[in-house]
């Protein structure tokens, strides 16, 4: 009985939360080859792709059934050589930049609104300390020159004597705000573990002018969506190449929500990234757009244009963790050195209407499956409520003592030797040599 009502009053929390935001603009299918075309020439498919833009745009009957093809045609190619599609050039240009933190709040609520004009007043009047940002032009281009230039906050630590340089990548959840996840870097700090907060595609300082809400990120826009998720795991990468530059010698990242997705799609293609905590988990793209309340709004501009769930899945595919828990498990288990092998947290929530339960689960499973070694913890709330006291707590106490305990079993091992670093090294040039890195 009080389970029950346990759960009741949950869910009723839980969809006031989701619900409590009325910039939530209801978008058309678009199926954007456009944002892919760069990718879709290396693959053979761009000139497919322009007559298919340019059959849409003449309203051609039979072009929207084309459409859908393409765009599995395309999904599939993602998934037949996926390292591609994520690889990348490093950036040159990186830069620390200092100046006064801002909010970028994704919600016209009052109270956050005030809160945002008080940090302006504030920082203008001299009373905000600056804070240090890692700035540099993200190898993947897209039409909104704000978004292509990342925006990490840097947190550094002091090392500790006789350890190892450490770091993490901290990426949000879907709309968070500008100061979202930092006092989890600042806790890090305090283990000796340096923090770069990644600004997610098409938030805060990057979303454009145009968007309330980084609505960019993830939309009824097929094409952007997968370019938003290749551009984030790219970014995350390109921190990571920083970081190395900088002397930092074992990293981690930590996801929550869609930072969840993007932090496991990196990790997945990159075995630098030892220490992974992923904040709200679940198997397939498609299935938490078409079923989250969060996105109820996405889903019905896709369902106006005649879309199903299934349909979604195949469309989000390429950017659907299901499809790299092999490539995972191959680095969690390691490559030439045992000191390779991942840390891996997995937390979801009981009561989560934006990440169901059934797809968080599929995710324990199926790295059950694959020999996946990882921790678990479930979490007595939902998706939004998580935010709430006391589960932020709570949740912050998972994340932060496994980052502690992960660092610092990885202290105890030997730091991995010039001819591992060479042979990352080594693969990654190889990649620029074959121009699989260039911008997609």
């Amino acid at each position: 009985m009080l389970k029950r009502l346990y759960a009741h009053w949950m869910y009723a929390w839980e969809t006031r939360l989701t619900t409590r935001d009325q910039n939530r603009i209801v978008r058309p299918l678009e199926w954007g080859f456009d944002w892919l075309m760069p990718y879709l020439q290396r693959v053979g498919l761009s000139e497919e792709a322009q007559r298919m833009e340019a059959r849409l745009a003449a309203a051609d009957s039979a072009a929207q059934q084309d459409a859908k093809a393409l765009m599995m045609a395309a999904n599939q190619a993602i998934l037949a050589d996926s390292e591609q599609f994520f690889a990348y050039r490093t950036p040159t240009d990186f830069l620390l930049e200092e100046r006064a933190p801002q909010l970028f709040p994704t919600n016209v609520r009052p109270e956050t609104l005030r809160r945002a004009q008080r940090m302006e007043q504030n920082a203008a009047a001299g009373k905000l300390s600056p804070a240090q940002f890692l700035r540099f032009t993200s190898p993947i281009q897209t039409p909104y020159a704000a978004n292509d230039r990342v925006n990490a906050r840097w947190f550094p630590a002091e090392p500790k004597p006789g350890r190892p340089r450490q770091a993490m990548i901290v990426m949000p959840q879907w709309n968070a705000d500008a100061l979202s996840h930092n006092a989890l870097c600042a806790i890090f700090n305090r283990f000796g573990v340096s923090a770069l907060r990644l600004s997610k595609p098409f938030h805060d300082i990057r979303r454009p002018a145009e968007l309330e809400r980084a609505d960019y990120a993830v939309s009824a826009n097929i094409g952007r969506t997968l370019a938003a998720t290749q551009q984030a795991v790219v970014d995350i990468r390109c921190c990571l190449d920083w970081l190395q530059q900088q002397g930092y010698e074992q990293f981690g990242v930590l996801g929550t929500s869609l930072g969840s997705c993007y932090a496991f799609l990196a990790s997945a293609h990159d075995p630098r990234l030892r220490v992974n905590a992923f904040n709200h988990v679940s198997a397939a793209f498609g299935d938490v757009v078409w079923t989250g309340q969060s996105t109820r709004h996405i889903r019905q501009g896709l369902e106006d244009a005649g879309l199903a769930q299934e349909d979604l899945r195949h469309f989000w595919a390429g950017i659907s963790p299901m499809h790299y828990y092999a490539k995972f498990a191959r680095h969690s288990r390691g490559l030439t050195a045992a000191n390779f092998a991942k840390q891996v947290l997995l937390i979801y929530a009981r009561y989560d209407l934006t990440f169901p339960l059934e797809y968080s689960l599929d995710v324990l499973r199926s790295f059950d499956e694959h020999g996946i070694v990882f921790e678990r913890r479930k979490l007595p709330c939902g998706h939004y409520t998580t935010g709430e006291t006391p589960f932020q707590y709570m949740d912050g106490w998972f994340l932060g003592s496994f980052v502690y305990r992960a660092f610092r079993a990885l202290a105890s091992e030997a730091v991995p030797g010039d001819g591992v670093r060479a042979e990352v090294s080594q693969e990654n040039a190889e990649l620029v040599l074959h121009g699989d890195r260039k911008n997609a």
